[in-house]
């Protein structure tokens, strides 16, 4: 399966180049990128193709992933889609629910699938806790304490005409994801406090965001901006903390690692070890372009759920008021 990356703006498109690179079954065809520096720069980086022509890598690939600064998602989307390609999509999906849709519906119209990066459902500790939780093991869910903190990655992430917004817009959406598959349960209401506390700037960097469930569960997640950027090993730290009726467990999804000290380096790294949560977003993705079977990866519609929550969010926080999740 030829792949090509529709942008590199996404620090996640290097590991998605990587993993492509590695699977048998897929080629990497090339990159396209609106910014030339960055195209000419990553590019040599992957040792591949750089396209300034997007009409030009979409006729020679199967499928593209989609890694632009968000409010170029739609776009990016419709036009793949028009040409015949399968997508996934970076996430948030996209930063209205109302643009959400009309990539759904620009696949749907061009019978091509759309899948949302949401890598963390991937994740070995993820699978073992959706596992044990599925199994009944755990009973009825009552709550879960979720975390997704990390440090604010600066440049257009924080450029709310990019981005869509801060942290809540970045880091919500993947715990959220991960709660509607551990529950299979649909998020009703949202109740959000964020705000600006850290770093200079009109973007929220810290915030605590409650979702109440359809079957009666509520979660927290702190979604917050507020890691040492300098020294911070991750891009977030996913927790989930669950209370059942029949048994309590937590799941760290970087414990599976190595702390790495380094006398080249002034971080502290993280090496992992076992399957990574892109190996397996990319090996579902060529999967389920080349078979037709959709096993485990985020669809379209998926995406579109946590879009829906986050803007519930920020409703909240500018009402302090908890607010209906609206689905289109």
């Amino acid at each position: 399966m030829k792949i090509g990356i529709l942008s590199a703006a996404h620090m996640h498109a290097d590991s998605y180049v990587a993993e492509v690179n590695e699977h048998p079954g897929a080629e990497l065809v090339g990159l396209w990128d609106l910014d030339a520096t960055r195209l000419a720069a990553k590019a040599m980086q992957y040792g591949t193709a750089a396209f300034g022509n997007k009409e030009a890598l979409l006729s020679l690939c199967d499928a593209v992933i989609v890694c632009s600064e968000n409010i170029h998602h739609r776009a990016l989307t419709e036009e793949s889609a028009k040409a015949g390609k399968s997508i996934l999509c970076e996430k948030p999906l996209a930063t209205t629910p109302d643009d959400a849709r009309a990539m759904i519906d620009a696949c749907t119209a061009a019978n091509v699938p759309l899948f949302t990066a949401f890598p963390c459902r991937f994740s070995p500790a993820f699978q073992t806790l959706k596992d044990t939780a599925h199994r009944g093991d755990l009973g009825d869910i009552l709550a879960v304490r979720g975390t997704n903190r990390g440090k604010c990655p600066g440049g257009w992430f924080v450029d709310l005409a990019l981005s869509g917004g801060g942290a809540v817009m970045d880091h919500t959406v993947h715990v959220t994801d991960l709660l509607r598959v551990l529950l299979q349960s649909e998020v009703v209401r949202v109740f959000c406090e964020a705000d600006n506390k850290l770093l200079p700037g009109d973007f929220d960097d810290t915030g605590v965001v409650t979702l109440e469930f359809e079957s009666g569960a509520f979660a927290t997640i702190d979604c917050s901006w507020s890691r040492p950027r300098q020294t911070f090993p991750t891009w977030g730290d996913v927790t989930m903390a669950v209370q059942g009726t029949k048994a309590s467990v937590e799941m760290d999804m970087f414990a599976q690692s190595a702390t790495l000290y380094s006398e080249s380096s002034a971080k502290i790294g993280y090496v992992g070890y076992g399957s990574g949560i892109d190996t397996g977003l990319v090996a579902a993705f060529v999967h389920a372009v080349t078979t037709g079977e959709v096993v485990g990866i985020a669809t379209g519609e998926d995406g579109l759920r946590a879009v829906e929550v986050v803007t519930a969010a920020y409703e909240s926080m500018r009402t302090h008021q908890p607010v209906s999740v609206k689905r289109i």
